[in-house]
């Protein structure tokens, strides 16, 4: 394992020795992270980083092909725009993480707060606590599991992704809506929670979506907009 320590290098040289990295040096540990922001971000090979400590704003950002995993807590923006790989916090996680996220696997094993998996656009995230206001945003795709409570305006303005919460719900966001948890949602949960590493039964979570009522203008709707 190579590992690099904050203490001594600056955050460009860790960034780019990590993006630079490849053939036998696929095991990276950092050191010292300090809540620096923008940590291991960009990543574009298959190799695993391991931070020690806490992480600052966007930290694995961007992320694809690269198991970057988090031992502390991570600041707002982790995991935002990733395209593939797996993001691992192993604490909690702040606002809108895996924000417009497109592909991976973001996992926060604590909680997450307000936005989080604000406009997903195909990540899949699994948080181990709950989730703050506002989460869900405008999602287009992929598939948030909540194995705690959610808050206030779940799922505003969703679009296709899926919503999976354990926990109660402070209340939905407009167009989105409780819906039948069928064998294939139960297989596809239980799935994301092996990966995840969380002990949960499928059959516990609840499962919300879009009604579709606001894909397109109607005077009906109009005080849903």
């Amino acid at each position: 394992m190579q590992t690099i320590d904050l203490a001594a290098e600056d955050l460009r040289t860790l960034n780019a020795t990590l993006q630079g990295a490849g053939g036998n040096a696929t095991e990276w540990e950092v050191l010292n992270p300090r809540g620096a922001h923008a940590l291991a971000v960009g990543l574009d090979t298959p190799i695993q980083v391991t931070v020690r400590g806490s992480t600052g704003y966007y930290c694995a950002g961007m992320n694809k092909q690269a198991s970057v995993r988090v031992a502390g807590s991570a600041g707002p923006g982790v995991a935002e725009n990733m395209v593939s790989g797996t993001v691992i916090v192993e604490g909690d996680a702040s606002q809108y993480a895996g924000a417009t996220g497109r592909g991976g696997l973001l996992v926060v094993k604590g909680n997450a707060s307000s936005r989080c998996g604000i406009s997903m656009k195909g990540i899949d995230i699994v948080v181990g606590g709950g989730v703050g206001h506002m989460s869900a945003f405008m999602a287009q795709a992929g598939t948030l599991v909540v194995c705690g409570d959610a808050g206030e305006a779940l799922g505003d303005s969703l679009y296709e992704a899926r919503l999976f919460v354990r926990g109660w719900v402070k209340s939905l966001g407009a167009d989105c809506v409780e819906k039948e948890m069928r064998p294939e949602h139960l297989e596809l949960v239980a799935g994301l929670l092996e990966r995840a590493e969380i002990d949960a039964r499928p059959e516990e979570f609840r499962r919300y979506g879009s009604a579709r009522t606001l894909y397109h203008f109607d005077i009906d709707n109009a005080g849903a907009y």
